[in-house]
């Protein structure tokens, strides 16, 4: 007796209904992932629960910027923005102090609604002039 092999039939897998579904799961996460800005953060600045004075020192540089960012060294306006300027104002207050390794406190007030980037710049200033003693200002807050 002879028996006829029976042929096999060549299996195959059909990769269309899987790449099918892999692009309507890409489609579906691309629709509905949404992308926010996490970098527009409100701050209000400057409060402070506890606020202690310090005792008024004989020699201080008082740094003060408003609220659009202009700068005054001790009461006496600049004309203009920017960290040369202030550099300046700060060595004429110093005067003969200017070359001592020990400087006066250096006190920058700002407004709250000043851009973070003056008083930036106010500290830089002051870091290259020298000064180890900075102390920012705040108000009391509202109980």
């Amino acid at each position: 007796m002879k028996f006829q092999r029976q042929r096999r039939e060549e299996v195959n897998v059909n990769l269309t209904p899987l790449i099918d579904v892999v692009f309507l799961l890409l489609i579906f996460f691309m629709v509905s992932t949404t992308f926010t800005k996490e970098t527009h953060l409100e701050v209000d600045l400057p409060e402070a629960a506890e606020a202690t004075q310090l005792e008024e020192q004989p020699q201080t540089v008082d740094i003060i910027i408003s609220a659009e960012g202009t700068f005054s060294v001790n009461g006496q306006p600049l004309i203009n923005t920017q960290a040369e300027t202030l550099r300046i104002a700060i060595l004429k207050v110093l005067g003969d102090q200017a070359s001592l390794d020990q400087k006066p406190p250096l006190i920058v007030t700002a407004d709250a609604k000043t851009p973070h980037q003056f008083v930036v710049t106010a500290m830089d200033v002051a870091g290259q002039l020298g000064f180890d003693k900075l102390s920012i200002t705040t108000q009391q807050a509202a109980e």
